[in-house]
C-alpha cells in the first residue's frame, strides 16, 4: 500500500539558481529553474520517504504548517 501525502514546496531564487524547501519535513533542494527546484525537492522527499523509518517519519513531519503573507511598515 502507498502513502500520500501533501506537502508544501516553497522555492526562492537565491544567486543564480533557485532553492526548494518543505517545510513540513524541513528538507530543501535546488535547481538552476523554478522547475529544476522543484523536481530534485521532489526527488529527495521520495527517497527520504523510502529510508526514513515510520518513527524518523513522524518525529519529522509537521502536519500543520501555514504559509501566508504580510505586511509591515518600517521608519
Amino acid at each position: 500500500m502507498k502513502n500520500k501525502y501533501q506537502l508544501t514546496a516553497v522555492i526562492e531564487k537565491e544567486g543564480d539558481g533557485y532553492v526548494a524547501l518543505c517545510p513540513e519535513l524541513d528538507i530543501a533542494s535546488q535547481g538552476n529553474s523554478v522547475e529544476k527546484a522543484h523536481a530534485n525537492l521532489k526527488e529527495a522527499l521520495e527517497l527520504f520517504f523510502e529510508d526514513a523509518s515510520p518513527t524518523e517519519i513522524q518525529e519529522r513531519l509537521h502536519t500543520e504548517v501555514f504559509v501566508t503573507r504580510l505586511e509591515i511598515t518600517v521608519g
